[in-house]
């Protein structure tokens, strides 16, 4: 399906928690002094705007990125208040960094990104603002992606699974995307991001992946009321393989930050 876009909840709490990690996540690879490839499979446009009428619609941003600045959650050193100050600076004020984006002003030079994005629309956009970043955008299925490009080269790398979940299948193919993923690439760092709805649809997919055994495991899920009246989202997830050590330690000061609201 085509037809989840980003812009409507692009700096979102679920955005906040995703991005927060991600930034330090990477902060921390590219802390030892060896190249890295980040890959995604379900990018977006990799770049939004927080005055834009869809953004403005929703008001997810005023709920998200917004007040967790004001609420100071992030100190100026913090990888994520960084990437913020960076986009900031290059696309303007009103600028907020997708996940691809995110990655872009995290690495290095001499690492790699590659991105997938099916939505045509989407996919330009990405390909477009990427571009200056050296990243290879993929108009492609980006869990068909994920399963021929691994391993990759470098070996050491991250790949961010972070889909619409549009598609309820989703929640049952996704566990054994990462089991396949894990088996041929067993020093990746995998990391799949999955909302918390009323549905819960999320239960039965932590459970198929509870019954596997992961090294270096770090769940983090964290809890928020609805942006607005009628919004079916009550939280973020994020499941990641091979963590990077010290993880766990942002995991557990997000979860704070969001029981406290």
């Amino acid at each position: 399906m085509l037809s989840y876009q980003h812009s409507y909840h692009a700096g979102n709490l679920a955005d906040v928690h995703k991005h927060a990690l991600l930034s330090c996540l990477l902060a921390r690879m590219t802390a030892k002094d060896k190249p890295l490839v980040y890959m995604e499979t379900h990018a977006g446009r990799g770049l939004y705007a927080l005055d834009d009428p869809a953004a403005l619609r929703t008001g997810e941003a005023q709920a998200g990125i917004v007040m967790a600045e004001a609420a100071r959650w992030f100190a100026p050193d913090h990888p994520y208040a960084q990437v913020l100050s960076r986009t900031r600076e290059r696309h303007g004020v009103m600028s907020y960094p997708g996940s691809p984006m995110v990655a872009a002003l995290s690495l290095r030079p001499g690492d790699r990104m590659e991105m997938a994005e099916l939505h045509p629309r989407e996919h330009a956009a990405l390909a477009e603002v990427m571009a200056p970043h050296g990243s290879r955008s993929h108009r492609r299925d980006g869990l068909e992606m994920a399963l021929a490009i691994t391993p990759p080269m470098p070996r050491r790398g991250v790949l961010l699974i972070d889909p619409s979940y549009e598609v309820k299948d989703d929640y049952l193919a996704l566990p054994r995307l990462l089991e396949e993923v894990h088996r041929k690439w067993g020093v990746g760092v995998l990391a799949l991001w999955y909302p918390v709805l009323e549905s819960a649809h999320h239960r039965a997919m932590l459970g198929a992946l509870a019954a596997r055994d992961w090294p270096r495991l770090l769940h983090s899920e964290v809890r928020f009321g609805p942006a607005r009246p009628g919004h079916r989202m009550q939280g973020s997830g994020m499941f990641i393989v091979n963590a990077p050590f010290g993880l766990q330690k942002e995991a557990d000061r997000l979860a704070a930050l969001f029981a406290g609201l």
